[in-house]
């Protein structure tokens, strides 16, 4: 990797600090440039503690060393925003809030993880004035890492040849260096449905697959307000204005359509997907409704049942998905999966499967099982799955950490 060992993340949000938290723990980078664009508090002291603590995972030494760790964070140099975090170097940048403004070029930084949720058309002009993803690349970065999905514009094309969107676990093998300097980790509900659904796709039982839907009952992120505020200028979903304390809110979610990008299949399957905000920290869960045309066997059971599904899973967790893929047979609550390290737990106790038949006509000329028969009658089995998934650091930031540890590795 070698001059890869500086690592930028611009934003110190969730992700961007949860983030830096997670590459401290490895020995992937040694050295981290931080952009936050403005100062924060009366000195860096208060970075510092920003840092160090979060109300969520606790404090940052005990997510690295547990009980026996102890608090290393100090400012070294006030003016140069240099300071030190558990043996490794953080320099924070507080002028530029403009990607192309940023200095990423004088302080030796390749690979850009863009944590702002700000930058997300990858068609953006990198001198736009109200800032672009590509600006990084304007900055002296040769890869950008965003933390988010694209969001693009223009409508009916297909991302730049320079752009993909990248899956740990599923198609991070695809990054190519000498192509791709734009990469989006998608979200943290298509990562787990990825996961989900990549062991369902890779089976000959369950590949066929007639429609499938997913909710996600999500933990409150920091785009929705604390207590009602005035919807801004031109917005359509007025519920996304509404407190996130005291409320269970609707809403949408790109993760079917963000999974096409990963697995083309899905394009083919009739996939629909919904979001239900609820006031937790962290920890989501995915409700997967799929149906499949299964097979009548001749003890009256059909091929596609609970005991199958659940197989699918366990085999993929001890198998092909070890370590992000889980498959629990425990009845657990949200709190249980806080911090757990993979894309998704599969929550075996609660699969659920039912057959129902349906009667379709022969047309007139075709083919008939017998003289007499009119119809031919169809098992088709609904199956439901649910998976668990700390969208803030188990599931998300650590996936998103190993893609820019691989790309990194691969520069």
């Amino acid at each position: 990797m070698g001059a890869q060992r500086t690592l930028g993340i611009n934003g110190l949000g969730r992700i961007g600090k949860l983030t830096l938290w997670h590459h401290l723990g490895r020995d992937d980078f040694d050295r981290f440039v931080v952009n936050l664009g403005r100062k924060a508090g009366t000195s860096l002291d208060a970075l510092a503690q920003y840092v160090a603590k979060d109300s969520t995972y606790g404090p940052l030494h005990r997510f690295l060393h547990g009980q026996s760790g102890v608090r290393d964070i100090e400012v070294v140099d006030e003016a140069r925003g240099l300071m030190r975090a558990h043996g490794k170097e953080l320099v924070v940048l507080r002028e530029a809030r403009n990607p192309k403004d940023i200095a990423w070029r004088e302080h030796g930084v390749a690979l850009v993880v863009e944590c702002t949720g700000t930058f997300r058309d990858p068609y953006a002009d990198p001198d736009d004035a109200r800032g672009s993803i590509r600006g990084h690349l304007t900055a002296g970065a040769r890869v950008v890492v965003n933390s988010s999905p694209f969001k693009v514009k223009k409508t009916g094309v297909a991302l730049p040849d320079d752009s993909a969107l990248f899956i740990n676990g599923i198609n991070e093998f695809e990054f190519d260096p000498a192509t791709h300097k734009v990469v989006s980790a998608a979200s943290c509900t298509t990562t787990a449905l990825a996961h989900m659904m990549r062991p369902l796709l890779d089976r000959d039982l369950t590949r066929n697959m007639i429609t499938a839907g997913m909710s996600t009952v999500h933990a409150v992120t920091s785009s929705q307000p604390v207590l009602d505020t005035v919807p801004k200028a031109g917005a359509t979903d007025l519920r996304k204005s509404r407190g996130a304390i005291g409320n269970v809110v609707l809403t949408s979610t790109n993760a079917a359509a963000a999974l096409e990008l990963v697995m083309p299949q899905i394009a083919e399957i009739g996939f629909m997907a919904d979001s239900v905000r609820i006031p937790t920290n962290s920890v989501s869960l995915i409700i997967l409704n799929v149906t499949f045309q299964s097979e009548a066997l001749p003890d009256g059971s059909v091929s596609v049942g609970r005991d199958a599904i659940n197989a699918i899973y366990k085999e993929t967790a001890e198998g092909e998905a070890r370590g992000l893929l889980k498959y629990s047979d425990e009845q657990n609550v949200s709190a249980d999966m806080l911090g757990e390290d993979a894309a998704v737990v599969i929550e075996g106790v609660e699969t659920h499967t039912r057959t129902g038949f349906m009667d379709l006509k022969v047309p007139p000329g075709s083919p008939r099982p017998g003289p007499e028969c009119e119809s031919i009658r169809i098992p088709l089995t609904h199956v439901k799955v649910f998976g668990w998934y700390d969208n803030e650091m188990g599931s998300y930031t650590h996936r998103l950490g190993e893609l820019t540890t691989h790309v990194a590795q691969k520069l």
